[in-house]
């Protein structure tokens, strides 16, 4: 084990190992039905500890304090500087917690420790200060009107309660974001953390009690999708669900949501295109190609996993992005050298070597890695296939895994290459390399996605808005409109 974490980790220890409630209204509370879950630890397949397993009348108490802090107590009454140093101080918190949180996280989801320190703590209290500054900055306006004598102005409003369901693969970062948009906007929260990763939720509502935010304004409710998902999206009190998760889920959400017409923000799949010219920087995006797959085993929603090089430089970047893959450690997050971890689950290890042995059984060309690494927990090689095409699952298809597929261009055309990059029913990400500007301003306007990152870009500042077109969902997080996504219009019109 790394020494650096040695000191602190008799604390994450006792913390994982305690026994686990659900936070209703500023408390721990046990579960209705008293049922546990266990959750394993990624890195060896073995019991990591037990959460609480909460279920509908776990959610029904939780959206009841939700509401009543919602409408009744300080926070509807609270300044907006006043939540702004709520944010702050909780943002403080996290930072302080780096560590135990960095851990927490390396054995909840296996990713490596320095990412989840960096990644998943330090840079998500960061994005909270930015958030803070929203709070009380989304101003209505007042518009001038065909008929004298009359005035109207507009009013932005905190949505409600807000169900926010999150993943797996980023858990306590996604986590914190959704809290940090309801709080900049005044609404209320429940916390539905993935049932694979529940500590890192679990951890940061230890935050939240420690920063003072007024009891019912984040609840957090750890359990199974069926029921207290379900409960959470089907619940008549519910304002809003955002949600980050799988395309086929967030299709459910959007029919369960019709009943109660709920408002509803999505964050789902992706299969993004990569793209690199014959004029590249190679120095930058060889190994910026790799990481936009490799990095946290390949389960990153953008992941650029469809490589298209210009066929004057495939064998060159093929070659080197192969390199590359072969000299990264595969092995616990919590070893100092490792540089990609486990997959989260035995499933996801089945779903994504399943795709590997379907690629080739379609005719692609497995360049470097394609297998199961050891015996213990869930490893897989990074992975490059080569002699792939459109029609193969693994081209069209999410894998959630470190596998890249590499295909040639062998033009210039930019509407060709546009077809191309949006050819998959997804549309949340996509990335361009090129020295050239005319290429980067055209190409950026012709791709269909909700991000476009050139040259490595700027990854998901939490000043820019996030989010996907097509079947990669609604709406954005991040910057001025993930804190508006939070928020009603209302119009009043006044007679003078």
């Amino acid at each position: 084990m790394n020494a650096a974490l040695k000191p602190d980790f008799a604390r994450t220890q006792a913390f994982i190992g305690q026994k686990h409630r659900l936070l209703i209204n500023n408390e721990w509370v046990e579960p209705r039905a008293g049922g546990r879950i266990e959750v394993l630890n990624p890195a060896t397949g073995k019991l990591l500890g037990y959460a609480a397993a909460g279920g509908a009348e776990d959610i029904d108490l939780a959206v009841r304090a939700a509401r009543h802090a919602f409408e009744n107590g300080p926070w509807p009454s609270m300044p907006p500087v006043a939540r702004a140093r709520l944010l702050w101080k909780l943002a403080d918190l996290i930072e302080q917690a780096a560590d135990e949180i960095g851990q927490v996280l390396s054995l909840d989801n296996g990713m490596p420790f320095g990412m989840a320190k960096f990644a998943g703590a330090l840079g998500t209290a960061n994005g909270l200060r930015y958030t803070a500054g929203w709070s009380g900055k989304v101003h209505g306006e007042v518009p001038e009107l065909s008929e004298p004598g009359k005035l109207a102005y507009t009013l932005h409003e905190p949505v409600g309660v807000v169900g926010c369901i999150t993943p797996w693969n980023f858990p306590f970062a996604m986590e914190a974001d959704k809290a940090a948009a309801v709080i900049a906007s005044g609404c209320t929260m429940v916390l539905k953390p993935a049932e694979l990763t529940p500590f890192g939720a679990l951890l940061l509502g230890r935050l939240v009690l420690e920063a003072g935010i007024p009891p019912g304004v984040i609840n957090i409710v750890t359990g199974l999708g069926d029921p207290a998902g379900k409960a959470l999206v089907e619940h008549p009190d519910v304002d809003k669900i955002a949600f980050t998760g799988s395309t086929a889920t967030g299709k459910w959400i959007v029919q369960a949501c019709a009943a109660t017409l709920k408002r509803v923000t999505l964050e789902l799949g992706g299969k993004s295109p990569n793209i690199i010219f014959a004029d590249a920087d190679m120095a930058r995006a060889i190994p910026g190609a790799a990481m936009a797959v490799f990095a946290n085993s390949g389960q990153i929603c953008v992941a650029g996993s469809r490589l298209y090089i210009h066929k004057k430089v495939f064998d060159q970047v093929v070659d080197g992005i192969t390199g590359m893959a072969r000299s990264l450690k595969v092995g616990s997050g919590l070893e100092p050298d490792t540089n990609l971890g486990p997959l989260v689950s035995q499933g996801q290890l089945d779903r994504v070597t399943g795709y590997i042995e379907a690629g080739r059984s379609e005719g692609a060309e497995v360049v470097t890695g394609g297998q199961r690494q050891g015996t213990e927990g869930y490893f897989v090689q990074p992975t490059v296939l080569a002699q792939t095409h459109r029609s193969m699952k693994v081209v069209r298809e999410e894998i959630f895994g470190p596998v890249i597929c590499a295909m040639p261009i062998d033009d210039d055309d930019l509407d060709r290459i546009a077809r191309v990059a949006n050819d998959t029913t997804y549309g949340l990400s996509a990335y361009i390399w090129t020295r050239d500007v005319g290429i980067v301003h055209k190409l950026a306007r012709k791709i269909r996605a909700g991000t476009v990152q050139v040259n490595g870009g700027t990854g998901l500042d939490p000043a820019v808005p996030f989010g996907g077109y097509k079947q990669s969902g609604w709406g954005r997080e991040h910057g001025r409109a993930g804190v508006e996504s939070m928020l009603e219009t209302k119009a009043v019109g006044i007679t003078l």
